[in-house]
């Protein structure tokens, strides 16, 4: 599994990167089949050469016209492509016999009705045949014209005749199969620069707005209060998309619009009423019904407070600023500290982070009432873990079941198994939490805390933010 993530992770996962790494292999498959089809095909002209020049030498003249020109050519070396005769096979112990050749040598020789009882053909190395070193020696020129290799290519044919003895001759075929690979390289060379440069320019102009409208989706995801629109740019597909956006973002942006004046009316015509009673409770003479009346409008003001809030979240007003959390943590104990309740500092490291202080201060409140509520105290830690600031609130209560803890996280949804009506509490702080720590491109989380035995021992809720 490893393995193939990081084969993964050599795959470019930009669209501009991917489709010129996919442009480059298509390109490369190409020009690597173009390659051994052209190497098939000199190797065959090659060898076509070879076996050409050898029947037309074992074909040539006869033994005895042979001897008068041996005799006529006295003065001059002896030339290494005569047909030439002996007792043995020339060829030595190691060297290479080259089968198709040796195959396509014997039909020829068959048609012509040569008598070939066997026919052996075979590489050698031409610094160790002392004939053909002669004649390099003397045609150093002429060699050089013919291969562009220091040393050519020396193939030896040879053929058993009916009596026993061996009739060969040598020939010389430009070797080395890279000087052949070497242009298809530099082609290659020069159309990945011609065809991925033009794609790479392409591919850009058509990935620049994409990466602008990524980051608009981005920051209207975060922040949903941007000034104007995006401009169309890029081909009309892409164009059309932006368009697309903008509609959209502009009608989302009107909803939300409507949903905040809808909330904050319905919280101006409920709070109106809520202040009235309140005032008129003071009115009943007894004072059990009376304290009763007052903390059931007092509920119904913080439920208020907390739907309002949780409606706001996502387009705050403050700016987000660098603060320092562990001063923004020892504010919050100290708050609760003054009210007389068991909260602990535990731990903490000194870390700046952008966030908005009023917001990031009511999602550490909601974590500490409910750890005080349902686990009597509470502690705080603050630590950095890589490029992370993480907050824990840990509480001594009986935590959650394993299968409840995300269902938790939903408005107004109160685990009653444990925390019954009154405890008080809207099921709105979890949820107005976590909402606060997504504006904040954070998490939070929850956790049993188990102890030696394994038993629950409490609750942590863990809030992680990034520090820049």
């Amino acid at each position: 599994m490893a393995s193939n993530r990081s084969r993964w992770y050599l795959w470019p996962r930009s669209l501009q990167g991917q489709v010129l790494a996919a442009i480059a292999l298509a390109l490369l498959v190409a020009q690597t089949i173009s390659a051994v089809l052209i190497w098939r095909e000199q190797s065959h002209r090659r060898e076509s050469g070879m076996v050409s020049s050898a029947a037309f030498r074992l074909l040539g003249p006869s033994p005895e016209q042979r001897r008068r020109q041996r005799r006529d050519d006295e003065d001059r070396a002896p030339p290494p492509f005569r047909v030439m005769y002996s007792d043995q096979s020339p060829r030595l112990p190691g060297e290479v016999r080259l089968a198709r050749v040796e195959h396509e040598l014997a039909e020829i020789l068959s048609a012509q009705g040569f008598d070939a009882a066997e026919v052996v053909v075979f590489e050698r190395d031409p610094r160790q045949d002392v004939v053909s070193m002669r004649f390099m020696q003397r045609h150093r020129r002429e060699l050089a014209a013919f291969s562009r290799q220091p040393t050519p290519r020396l193939i030896i044919a040879s053929v058993r005749q009916s009596s026993g003895r061996w009739a060969y001759t040598r020939v010389f075929s430009e070797g080395g199969e890279m000087m052949v690979l070497a242009p298809l390289v530099g082609q290659t060379i020069v159309l990945y620069l011609v065809l991925v440069g033009a794609m790479a320019l392409i591919l850009r102009r058509m990935t620049r707005p994409l990466k602008a409208l990524t980051r608009r989706v981005e920051d209207f995801a975060g922040n949903r209060t941007l000034e104007g629109q995006l401009d169309p740019d890029g081909p009309d597909d892409i164009q059309g998309l932006i368009a697309a956006h903008n509609a959209m973002e502009a009608r989302i942006a009107a909803m939300l619009d409507e949903k905040d004046v809808m909330l904050g009316a319905i919280g101006h015509d409920l709070k109106t009423p809520l202040a009235a009673l309140r005032v008129r409770i003071e009115a009943v003479d007894d004072d059990v019904e009376r304290g009763r009346m007052a903390a059931t409008i007092e509920d119904i003001n913080r439920s208020l407070d907390d739907i309002l809030s949780l409606a706001r979240v996502g387009r705050p007003s403050d700016p987000v600023e660098p603060n320092e959390l562990s001063a923004l943590v020892a504010d919050v104990i100290g708050e609760f500290e003054d009210m007389g309740e068991a909260v602990e500092l535990g731990d903490t490291d000194r870390i700046v982070v952008p966030i908005r202080a009023t917001w990031l201060r009511r999602a550490l409140r909601n974590l500490v009432s409910n750890a005080l509520r349902y686990g009597h105290r509470a502690r705080i830690t603050l630590a950095r873990e890589g490029r992370m600031a993480v907050l824990r609130v840990d509480d001594e209560g009986p935590g959650i079941p394993e299968g409840d803890i995300a269902r938790m996280m939903e408005p107004f949804t109160r685990l009653e198994a444990s925390r019954n009506s009154g405890t008080g509490g809207t099921g709105l702080g979890l949820t107005l939490a976590r909402a606060i720590a997504d504006q904040h491109g954070g998490t939070l989380t929850l956790a049993n805390r188990r102890g030696p035995t394994g038993e629950i021992v409490g609750l942590t809720a863990t809030i992680r933010l990034p520090v820049s």
